[in-house]
């Protein structure tokens, strides 16, 4: 064989291997990519997102539209060739597998806590709404969870309302650790609280739950990375009640992104007027209680999601907004955003037209 046709049969072979390697060879990347975008004033799979009864509500018109991003599951192993294109793809990203689902988190973890918290966003959109429009809410501190094998287990349990520790009263889930480690290791701590079906029972009847236990624990020394402390193996958490019902209606969507946008659906459908004046406005951002907007993952795949569906401006948390800024979709204004109010004064400003007025994302935050 003339050694030319060798070297290139050699090199034809060689770029064989090299592409079946790239298709078989595992590599520790997951992608994220742009998911469906939701108008929270509108219907999702034939019902409202967000339906409210006991109180009156008004039409509305436009988008607020909230977003999602796609990831690959926990199990997906991209290879190389997947790993390369998705690279050079503009519109999506590739990230370290541990990025998404760290310390070998199984997708049925990352399902259950993105369900967690979303349904956590919820309540605190709720709250963070009714109290921009003045309306009371009733809160308390709550049992969020019982650590299996741990000194609480059995004796207190989720949805148990914390009244005091110790005698003093708690006003906050904080409160709560704070109490227990001004105890030793083996020491007793004596939480009074509210059974849960007694709370239940309360709510339903609409009545002040006045039933309450003491409840003796013994503590026990804390096993994890932090500093050695009394615990009794809980974890605290706000409950509140609503003095009407708002129920958000939107399946397959996790993670605690949608907050401010549940919240700002929530405040349009309860006040006279359009919120957006017909304008087609996105956005994405965790919410607290008190209105706080907190940053979130995947805010390129997310801006780009909400351009392709037709969004002219983007309300951006204040600490996303360098990385947004950066490769901003074309025809998308990126609004900077750190409360509530910061969002409502800023869709003010688009309903007027006044869209220079507007805190814009810089690269520089």
């Amino acid at each position: 064989m003339p050694r030319r046709t060798a070297t290139m049969l050699a090199s034809t072979l060689m770029l064989i291997a090299l592409l079946c390697a790239g298709v078989f060879l595992p590599v520790p990347y997951s992608e994220m990519s742009p998911g469906p975008t939701v108008n929270t004033l509108g219907e999702h799979n034939g019902e409202p997102v967000l339906q409210i009864s006991g109180r009156k509500t008004y039409p509305t018109d436009g988008h607020l539209n909230m977003t999602t991003v796609r990831v690959t599951s926990a199990d997906y192993r991209m290879n190389l060739v997947e790993a390369v294109y998705g690279w050079l793809a503009h519109d999506n990203k590739i990230v370290p597998h541990d990025t998404l689902y760290p310390n070998g988190k199984t997708e049925e973890q990352s399902t259950q806590e993105n369900a967690e918290e979303f349904t956590q966003s919820q309540e605190s959109a709720k709250v963070a709404a009714l109290k921009e429009l003045g309306i009371p809410v009733q809160s308390w501190v709550i049992v969020s969870t019982v650590v299996k094998g741990t000194p609480a287990q059995g004796k207190l349990h989720a949805g148990d309302v914390i009244k005091a520790v110790d005698g003093t009263a708690v006003k906050q889930p904080s409160d709560v650790a704070e109490l227990v480690t001004r105890h030793k290791p083996g020491q007793n701590v004596v939480f009074t609280i509210v059974p849960a079906k007694e709370q239940a029972a309360a709510e339903k009847e609409h009545r002040t739950a006045t039933v309450t236990e003491n409840v003796t624990i013994t503590t026990a020394r804390s096993t994890d990375a932090g500093a050695r402390r009394a615990i009794v193996g809980i974890s605290a958490g706000t409950d509140h009640t609503f003095p009407f019902t708002v129920d958000i209606k939107l399946a397959d969507v996790g993670g605690p992104s949608a907050g401010l946008m549940f919240a700002l659906g929530i405040y349009d459908k309860l006040t006279p007027g359009s919120l957006t004046g017909g304008t087609f406005v996105a956005g994405t951002g965790t919410i607290d209680d008190n209105g706080k907007v907190g940053p979130i993952g995947g805010i390129e795949m997310k801006t780009v999601g909400a351009r392709d569906k037709g969004a002219r401006f983007f309300l951006t948390p204040a600490d996303n907004c360098a990385s947004a800024a950066k490769d901003t979709p074309s025809g998308l204004t990126l609004v900077k955003v750190n409360t509530m109010s910061d969002a409502l004064a800023a869709l003010k400003d688009i309903r007027a037209g006044n869209t220079a007025d507007l805190p814009k994302c810089t690269v520089k935050g």
